[in-house]
């Protein structure tokens, strides 16, 4: 549980002269970020903005995981016993942390040596660097190449938060689309190609790294880049990667609807044998009907947007998730996926058709409830142009 860990142990704290160094500390759960870690992450990153002390923040997770994404179970089980309002704090304050990271003035370094999932992704892809790593994992029974990163929402019967559709629209052509919509797991050396990671650095060099990074006295993000370029190297990417398959992603995702990108997929499916394609058709039967068709007009929405007015939208779209007056694939999706474990959700609507245009369009819309209210997000006023450029 998270309340078994105050808020310093489930995010550990050190210093050194001019650089502090974060640790999400909940390994046992995959580092998921509890409300207390979001608590103490914004917390801390308040404080370090205005500590002329601090130079640089380095953010990395404890065990075999960055970060696994948001606790959404408890979130889950707040709502099941009858208070959604405690899961809209949840992601207020989630999305509050985002959009500072975001516009920070000062540079964060998240060290992606592990999984990197949902909310893990909003609290480091955010940040001016991310350095991704070949993420092999060792232990007794087997040895384990881990795909790092992946946006799962779709699945949950959610969709891509935290900001996803400012960052995922941003990727090359359509690229976003397709891992926002399948939730497509890439490796370290994909996030370096497609530009979710900044640097690519074997976890063999990592601790020497970081002993580079903590004698850093700079601000300047070149001054950082510099140290880190030290330490990386331009990864191979693997023959099968759906990244070298840009041509194909780019004529089916770019598609204006849900129904005419699997379509297409599917048409692609008949003239190539290739993994990904197929991968892509099976991921996107099997999620949430509305939760892809949502997703994608935030996407799109996202590629109009800055990273305020996304994580405003988001706001608005996933309060409408946990009030469940259109649909309520999300607490199905969550006791499939995360409780009872079945991986068989019954998904309603279950079918694309059946979400029409103005179901679609609730979600977008101001939610009617005298205890709720728009998202407020902090005043960031004459920021540099390095803290509001980070993608």
């Amino acid at each position: 549980m998270a309340s078994a860990q105050s808020q310093e142990d489930q995010v550990l704290e050190e210093e050194t002269s001019f650089v502090r160094i974060l640790t999400l500390n909940r390994p046992r759960q995959l580092n998921a970020l509890s409300a207390q870690m979001i608590s103490r992450l914004l917390e801390l990153f308040q404080r370090y903005e205005t500590d002329s002390n601090v130079k640089l923040l380095i953010l990395k997770g404890k065990g075999r995981a960055f970060c696994a994404g948001g606790d959404v179970a408890a979130v889950v089980r707040g709502i099941n016993e009858g208070d959604w309002i405690s899961g809209a704090k949840f992601f207020s304050k989630e999305f509050i942390l985002n959009y500072l990271m975001a516009t920070y003035t000062k540079p964060q370094v998240s060290i992606l040596n592990g999984i990197v999932m949902g909310g893990g992704a909003g609290v480091s892809i955010h940040g001016r660097f991310r350095v991704a790593t070949e993420n092999s994992v060792c232990n007794t029974a087997l040895f384990l190449v881990i795909k790092v990163f992946a946006m799962p929402e779709t699945a949950l019967g959610l969709f891509p938060d935290i900001g996803a559709s400012y960052f995922l629209s941003r990727l090359p052509g359509f690229f976003g689309e397709y891992v926002g919509l399948t939730g497509a797991r890439l490796d370290g050396a994909e996030m370096r190609a497609c530009g979710l990671a900044t640097h690519f650095v074997p976890s063999s060099r990592l601790a020497l790294l970081e002993e580079a990074l903590y004698k850093v006295n700079s601000s300047d993000p070149a001054v950082i880049s510099a140290v880190i370029d030290k330490f990386s190297l331009e990864p191979y990417l693997k023959d099968h990667s759906a990244y070298h398959w840009m041509d194909v992603i780019d004529k089916c995702f770019s598609r204006r609807t849900v129904e005419e990108i699997l379509s297409a997929l599917e048409s692609e499916s008949t003239n190539r044998a290739d993994a990904w394609i197929s991968d892509a058709i099976q991921s996107l039967k099997k999620a949430s009907p509305t939760s892809l068709k949502i997703s994608l007009r935030s996407i799109r929405e996202g590629r109009l947007q800055g990273v305020g007015q996304c994580l405003i939208r988001e706001y608005r779209m996933v309060c409408h998730v946990m009030m469940g007056e259109v649909s309520k694939d999300f607490f199905e999706g969550c006791r499939a996926i995360l409780l009872d474990k079945d991986k068989n959700p019954k998904w309603k609507p279950s079918k694309l058709e059946l979400v029409n245009d103005n179901m679609v369009d609730q979600y977008f819309s101001k939610i009617n409830d005298d205890r709720w209210e728009d998202i407020k997000l902090p005043a960031r006023s004459n920021l540099p142009a390095t803290a509001i450029a980070k993608l």
